[in-house]
């Protein structure tokens, strides 16, 4: 984690006040803290503001929980009692917290990754972490610590010997990437692909093409743009750039022009094997299904070829690659039954993912899918919803589960393809349960699939332990 003075951080930030300070080079600051609840002894609290909170109010909590310093906004009142530690004022804290994070990331040796994109990108981060970690000192983002509050976070709780960073950037609208890049600094900058979460904010698949290249803003003269090459929007928006020289292109893909293609994809329900055509031809297992999970198995490729690595290492990494939750996580209901738990997020494009993996899988009795709401979708929510259910058909899965308000139009659109009750659709989610509790045989397979607002992880939890409490 961070280990800077007093004055090396005020330095960083720009601050020409500090307070309570008699030496400013002897005390020695360990790591960064927003919330008092989470301090430990010898960090820097950055009291932060919101419309119901402000971070200010609690300057005597973070000093009792053992805060060695903290950042003070310049408007605030002082506070109105020696405070016994030093303050050091700045016109804004969370820009001074960013500062400071590019600060300190100049002290670092490591190399900068950053991952970002529609969908995957969580996927994608983990699997490069775990490619990249057979050589390197890897520190990667954890949780939803991925936005302009939780990306400084990350880089400031790296340790000084880390080699390599592995930085998500997610966002909700224009100017956010370019932000999170800007600190970050990337060497390597990966998208993923353009789905169409956060339609709701940007209006079309083109603007959030032309937001998730920001990512760009802030690569080093002379980085690298990993990118999705099956997506036309990436590459004409790209070229509208015109970045020219200054950055290296590597494409990925199923398509033939890429610079790294998936072939001879096989899955199953315990993972996916496919040949990878790059610079060599490599086979790759990764324990994980789904054919878009190959095509984000390249991405880790790529990177780790860029960084040096060999294809033993690679092969490796993404063998043993743990994933963080409910992204295709496998698990077993407690009558047998196989669950792909996939409740973290949903947008069109990576619920017909899942469905197509559901398709390819074998050996099953039945097969279900269990669809929740996809959330952000702008005005043609109703519309996308309806896509999903014209998608489905009985070559794909046997019985269609519909949950919530928008999913109504995914029923009402696969209902006509599936006879009796083949395709539900529920508004009460203890229903739903039961009906699954009751009807989901030994022998099936269930993928569970919505926005995380639906929070239908409560359904696979109920699956694994039989009872709905």
């Amino acid at each position: 984690m961070m280990q800077a003075t007093v004055r090396e951080v005020a330095g960083w930030c720009g601050a020409e006040e500090i307070t309570n300070v008699s030496d400013q080079d002897s005390l020695i600051l360990s790591g960064v803290s927003t919330d008092t609840r989470k301090i430990r002894p010898g960090q820097l609290f950055v009291p932060l503001s919101g419309d119901r909170f402000d971070g200010h109010d609690y300057i005597h909590t973070a000093r009792e929980a053992g805060a060695s310093a903290a950042l003070w906004g310049r408007r605030k009142p002082m506070p109105d009692a020696d405070i016994g530690i030093p303050l050091i004022i700045v016109d804004n804290t969370l820009e001074a917290l960013q500062a400071i994070t590019v600060g300190y990331l100049s002290q670092l040796q490591a190399k900068v990754v950053a991952i970002t994109g529609s969908n995957g990108k969580t996927t994608t981060k983990d699997l490069i972490s775990s490619v990249l970690e057979t050589r390197y000192r890897v520190h990667k983002t954890e949780g939803n610590y991925n936005n302009h509050i939780g990306l400084p976070l990350t880089i400031l709780s790296a340790a000084q010997e880390t080699e390599v960073l592995v930085l998500e950037m997610g966002m909700s609208g224009a100017g956010e990437i370019s932000l999170l890049s800007r600190i970050g600094q990337p060497d390597i900058a990966v998208i993923t692909n353009v789905g169409e979460s956060h339609l709701l904010q940007l209006g079309s698949r083109r603007n959030i093409a032309r937001a998730k290249l920001e990512i760009t803003d802030g690569l080093k003269p002379g980085g690298t743009l990993v990118y999705y090459g099956d997506e036309p929007l990436l590459s004409e928006e790209l070229a509208a750039r015109n970045l020219g020289k200054k950055v290296k292109i590597v494409t990925f893909g199923e398509n033939p022009e890429n610079d790294w293609i998936a072939r001879y994809i096989r899955v199953t329900a315990e993972g996916t094997q496919f040949t990878a055509l790059g610079d060599t031809d490599t086979n790759v297992e990764l324990p994980v299904p789904g054919r878009h999970n190959a095509v984000n198995a390249l991405a880790a490729i790529a990177v780790g070829r860029l960084l040096g690595l060999s294809f033993d290492e690679i092969g490796i990494g993404l063998k043993s690659a743990k994933l963080t939750g409910m992204r295709i996580e496998r698990s077993s209901a407690k009558n047998g039954a196989v669950i792909l738990n996939d409740a973290y997020n949903a947008s069109p494009t990576s619920v017909k993912a899942a469905i197509d993996l559901v398709a390819e899988l074998s050996g099953f009795r039945r097969k279900w899918v269990v669809l929740g709401d996809m959330l952000e979708l702008g005005p043609d929510e109703i519309a996308l919803h309806g896509a999903i259910g014209s998608y489905l058909s009985e070559s794909k899965t046997d019985n269609v589960i519909a949950f919530g308000p928008l999913s109504e139009q995914t029923y009402i659109e696969a209902k006509p393809r599936f006879p009796g009750d083949k395709a539900m659709h529920f508004r009460d989610k203890g229903a739903l349960m039961d009906y699954l509790l009751e009807h989901l045989d030994s022998e099936d397979l269930v993928l569970v699939k919505a926005s995380r607002g639906m929070r239908l992880e409560e359904i696979v939890t109920a699956l694994q332990k039989g009872a709905r409490r």
